[in-house]
């Protein structure tokens, strides 16, 4: 990365164009909708300031670094996070309305889990709330992993099951059998934590 780099804010709390990605950051994080780029140099920035976002992020050939062009969440939305004291430990999960922050549901604990398990348990968990409830809202998780697994619709865990952890094997095969006996539209949306911090359902252990 170019030592000058300079952002460009076409939608975010005050327009403009900006020498920092914190200064930048502060104008676009949280803000529905917001449209930014980061260009080499001061000229470059304040001439795409004058012109439109979208010719930016939809250029092939363009010689400026995009940056991703999510920039904001959808607060109208339930974010899942899990939490794992040890690898395998204690595990729970749980699901958060990012708009109030509102806690929806909370599992757990469960004996020698693992973080992904969580992860996984959370997503499919709240697929099968939302639908009961007639709602396609989005889900958002920060565990690829945990993604990859419910689209494949299976938990590709490689922990061994033991009588200490039965009862979340138990909780697995009910989720792949739910995501094998159902369809769904909510989208599932990786959560971007570099430019939104962490998720809202995060347990806050870190």
């Amino acid at each position: 990365m170019a030592k000058n780099k300079y952002y460009t804010v076409w939608k975010g709390k005050v327009p403009g164009v900006y020498a920092s990605w914190k200064a930048c950051e502060e104008q676009v994080k949280g803000f529905e909708g917001a449209q930014y780029k980061g260009f080499e140099s001061k000229e470059e920035a304040t001439v795409a300031l004058s012109q439109n976002y979208w010719q930016f992020v939809t250029t092939k050939n363009s010689k400026t670094k995009q940056l991703p062009t999510i920039a904001s969440y959808i607060a109208d939305s339930l974010a899942v996070d899990a939490a794992c004291s040890g690898n395998p430990g204690d595990m729970e999960y749980r699901g958060v309305y990012v708009k109030t922050g509102q806690q929806i549901f909370i599992q757990g604990i469960y004996k020698e889990a693992t973080n992904n398990i969580g992860e996984f348990l959370a997503i499919v968990h709240g697929l099968a709330l939302l639908k009961k409830q007639g709602s396609n809202m989005p889900i958002y998780s920060d565990s690829v992993t945990a993604q990859s697994w419910v689209k494949a619709k299976k938990c590709k865990t490689k922990l061994e099951k033991t009588p200490q952890n039965a009862p979340v094997f138990e909780r697995i095969a009910a989720a792949e059998r739910w995501l094998q006996t159902n369809t769904y539209t909510n989208p599932i949306l990786k959560w971007d934590t570099p430019h939104w911090g962490e998720i809202p359902a995060d347990f806050g252990r870190k």
